[in-house]
């Protein structure tokens, strides 16, 4: 007899035996190790497992025992030193009565027995049972039969009770009823529902099922197989076990069906002239563990499609950026080859930016961490502003762009930055996504308390899909993937997500594929309120005199080059790349600005603006934190820290410029 592992060595039955069985040490088993085991053998243990109703699996010529949590108390103190022994060590007490049913399922001959009497000894002491149960063989993965199947019920005190003029259907129907799984008796070959229990009806939707076959009972069965599957099992005399099985089931007896998904077992019953009289029944609703995999699948996949297209949404502004710098690093390269390589490493550099920071908005508008900077604004100017942001792909692909205003000028409180980043984001995609030549137009106007803005293109249009589900993050319809623009698929969760925080709504309408769309934003306003047009700012120099500027950062790179644009601007430069030589260099030269990096080895940003802070010369300095963080808790630090400004890298030259 093989022994259990050392983990069985006591009895727990705290521990289920879905665990246990995972534990056990199977190489010392003839099983061998459970990864080698048939996938025959690993689907029925996985069924066997999972149901509530008392099973258990022979397996191999040593007929190794394995058997389910319901199984336990049918054990007693052979519990659990039960699992993997031969069948015959198990039932050693009562083998001379069972051995000729395991022989004869090995041999592909189908038992049934109710209330077979047995005198087992499992509890330390001699005691009658009695047992309603079914043998049938398992085919492996050849086709052989290379195991048994039993479900099995013990019905000793059904037995006692019938013996004392108790009604056997009234226990074994209470019992039923009590099963969390469903469980039918389905006799003859029509199939007559004979017995079902709550979790039954509760599967088709509380139907008067009982007394009638299952054709009549459960007329979308037909269509779908499963009246077959019964014939085929009353006429094979073979179980069948679905996993997982779709089924599209009637809760209300009408015309509509209910997507459902069901683990169940068709067990063959049989008369002692072993007959077939009826199938056995028993599964479970997996419908919600299903659907919750079936999520968890497409969001693995989602993701995989957004590495890949970030991957390539990446790599396109990078190779003009690389090819750049070749020719710049080159000998040959003349003052106009600069001129005009310059300006594409900045428009490239722009696009990724954009992404950086269309990704990062998303991250926090789903973590509840932008916070608007609302103010008084006129919705005609940030469209202009929206405009002229898109103006460069709008020309460049020769699209007609119309304006019109339709209630004049329109003041709502909203914040102008993100408001114009979702109006250009809406206008970049009517440009990205229309042929060259399309018509694009703007509208502005009042409605029911709100200030409406609509944009419409003569572009590829959305299907009927896409319209549900256009707005959710890294959705695209499928034309806009077969396009060079491609994108990420986050624009439009992104205007969403700003539109919702200004107490908005947008919509998405299209008459179809090829069609055109209309992309609608509703803001709240102050309904008839007007402004004053108000005259331009004076702007500052933003060169102003030359001044003494360091710089500190560990990226040789970007201290290189933001050197030279300042030097070019008439400031004089001292640079460092680590917090401590900056400090030197602070005390030294007595800088008028520093732009200091925050992530620095020795001495970071922060603690370097504490330092020079402590200085008598350093506390009219202006300090500006230049740092890859760019969330609010970052600028509240960098003030802590004594910082006077903050520059969120990569950062436009303009707005250093601006700040000096």
């Amino acid at each position: 007899m093989t022994s259990p592992s050392a983990t069985d060595t006591a009895p727990n039955t705290a521990v289920n035996m879905r665990d246990r069985i995972q534990q056990f040490d199977w190489s010392t088993t003839p099983l061998g190790d459970m990864q080698a085991w048939p996938i025959s053998l690993r689907s029925t243990v996985t069924l066997m497992l999972a149901s509530k109703f008392p099973m258990y699996v022979v397996w191999g010529l040593q007929r190794c025992s394995l058997y389910n949590d319901a199984f336990i108390p049918i054990l007693g103190n052979k519990h659990p030193g039960a699992l993997g022994i031969p069948i015959w060590d198990l039932w050693s007490d009562v083998w001379p009565q069972i051995q000729p049913l395991v022989d004869a399922a090995f041999q592909n001959q189908t038992s049934y027995f109710e209330d077979l009497p047995l005198e087992m000894f499992r509890n330390g002491y001699a005691e009658q049972t009695n047992f309603t149960f079914s043998y049938s063989g398992l085919e492996g993965d050849t086709g052989k039969i290379e195991g048994m199947f039993c479900v099995c019920l013990e019905t000793t005190e059904v037995f006692n009770a019938r013996q004392r003029h108790c009604s056997e259907n009234e226990k074994l129907q209470q019992m039923f009823q009590q099963a969390p799984g469903f469980i039918a008796v389905l006799r003859g070959p029509n199939h007559v529902i004979e017995m079902s229990n709550q979790a039954y009806l509760n599967l088709v939707g509380q139907r008067d099922v009982v007394g009638k076959p299952v054709a009549e009972a459960l007329p979308e069965t037909v269509e779908q197989g499963f009246v077959a599957l019964l014939d085929q099992v009353y006429q094979t005399r073979q179980p069948y076990i679905g996993n997982a099985v779709r089924f599209d089931v009637s809760r209300s007896g009408g015309a509509d069906l209910v997507e459902a998904y069901v683990d169940f077992v068709y067990q063959p019953m049989f008369n002692e002239a072993r007959q077939t009289v009826g199938i056995f029944v028993q599964g479970h609703d997996v419908t919600e563990r299903h659907l919750a995999q079936q999520t968890l699948m497409q969001a693995d996949e989602q993701k995989d499609r957004f590495i890949a297209t970030l991957a390539h949404e990446l790599r396109n502004p990078l190779a003009p950026i690389r090819a750049a710098a070749q020719m710049l690093d080159s000998p040959r390269a003349s003052p106009d080859t600069v001129a005009r390589v310059a300006p594409i490493i900045s428009r490239q550099v722009n696009h990724m930016a954009r992404l950086l920071d269309d990704l990062l908005d998303v991250a926090r508008i789903t973590q509840g961490r932008i916070l608007l900077q609302k103010q008084y604004v006129r919705v005609e100017e940030v469209i202009g502003t929206a405009i002229e942001a898109a103006r460069p792909l709008v020309e460049a692909k020769g699209h007609h762009l119309s304006v019109h205003h339709r209630d004049g000028a329109i003041e709502l409180e909203a914040d102008p930055i993100r408001l114009t980043q979702i109006l250009s984001n809406l206008l970049t995609n009517a440009a990205k996504y229309s042929d060259a030549g399309a018509s694009i137009a703007i509208e502005s106007r009042l409605e029911d308390q709100a200030c409406v803005i609509a944009i419409r293109d003569s572009g590829i249009g959305l299907s009927k899909e896409s319209l549900s589900n256009i707005f959710r993050i890294f959705s695209q319809e499928r034309s806009a993937l077969d396009r060079s623009e491609g994108g990420l698929g986050i624009g439009l969760a992104l205007a969403k997500g700003l539109v919702s925080l200004h107490g908005g709504t947008i919509e998405a309408a299209s008459a179809g594929v090829g069609k055109g769309s209309t992309f609608t934003v509703a803001l709240p306003c102050t309904t008839g309120r007007t402004c004053l047009q108000a005259g331009a700012p004076e702007r500052a120099d933003a060169h102003g005199e030359g001044k003494r500027i360091l710089i500190a950062d560990d990226n040789a790179d970007l201290v290189t080059v933001l050197a030279e644009f300042l030097e070019m601007a008439g400031h004089q430069v001292f640079t460092a790349c680590d917090g401590l030589s900056a400090l030197e260099l602070a005390a030294r030269h007595r800088p008028d600005a520093a732009i200091l990096d925050v992530g620095m080895p020795g001495m970071n940003g922060y603690e370097l603006a504490r330092a020079i802070r402590l200085e008598a010369w350093g506390r009219d300095i202006l300090l500006i934190a230049a740092t890859g963080w760019g969330h609010e808790d970052d600028k509240f630090k960098a003030k802590a820290a004594g910082f006077d400004q903050h520059l969120t890298k990569p950062f436009a030259i303009d707005q250093l410029q601006a700040m000096l």
